[in-house]
């Protein structure tokens, strides 16, 4: 089979589903997303719309969290360029279960649901990467639900911030995250004045350093154990 042509959109060339695609299903792939922006503070999509799209992070970072009646605002999970996700609810057809919300001016990539299910119906490589994908965002849910009720503050900023690195849910973040402490407030559902004394703590078990702008990842396995020491 001759090999896939150059993928001229930077979120393909990011995505791992579109490596993996014949070269005539990359193609119409190509040809039917289309991308919108997003500026920052504002909603890209609302809980309750109904889903029709798939949606992939050209550029920026996105929320996707859900607001309580009386106010608590639960973060599920944050998407960096190279993420997609939505699948769930494009595959149960049903309303969106939570709000997506732009931390910083963003570009997102939006798959039709025909082409969405035309891949389903046509490629095996998109299906494998489906069902990987799934259970890696399963895998992450349930950690969360640990790291609110069973862990302190630390420990959660900590495996926040590592689970950002996941390859599969976010392929396009490396070890230098152009993070702010308000927005890894914003992920661990802490305040900015908590994160920061946490990214404390962590740089001092030497496992990050604070950047100005961001931070960078010394120790990506270490941030998923934490606090257990890493043996040398």
């Amino acid at each position: 089979m001759p090999e896939p042509e150059p993928l001229p959109n930077p979120l393909l060339v990011k995505s791992i589903w579109a490596r993996m695609l014949a070269p005539e299903h990359l193609h119409r792939v190509q040809a039917e997303i289309s991308e919108r922006f997003v500026p920052a503070g504002s909603y890209a999509w609302r809980k309750g719309e109904s889903v029709d799209q798939w949606m992939g992070v050209v550029e920026g970072f996105l929320k996707m969290s859900s607001v309580s009646p009386e106010g608590k605002t639960v973060t599920f999970s944050c998407m960096l360029p190279g993420g997609w996700f939505g699948e769930g609810s494009l595959l149960k057809t049903e309303p969106r279960k939570y709000d997506v919300v732009a931390l910083r001016d963003t570009r997102v990539a939006c798959m039709p649901r025909a082409t969405f299910n035309w891949l389903l119906d046509n490629s095996i490589p998109f299906n494998r990467f489906l069902l990987s994908q799934l259970n890696e965002r399963l895998g992450l849910f349930i950690s969360l639900v640990e790291y609110d009720r069973m862990l302190d503050t630390d420990t959660r900023v900590a495996r926040c911030l590592a689970a950002l690195l996941n390859p599969y849910l976010n392929p396009g973040g490396g070890l230098q995250l152009q993070i702010s402490q308000e927005e890894i407030g914003y992920i661990a559902s802490v305040s900015r004045q908590r994160a920061n004394q946490a990214l404390q703590v962590l740089e001092k078990k030497k496992l990050l350093t604070v950047d100005y702008g961001g931070i960078t990842i010394l120790d990506l396995q270490g941030l998923r154990v934490f606090p257990e020491e890493r043996k040398a």
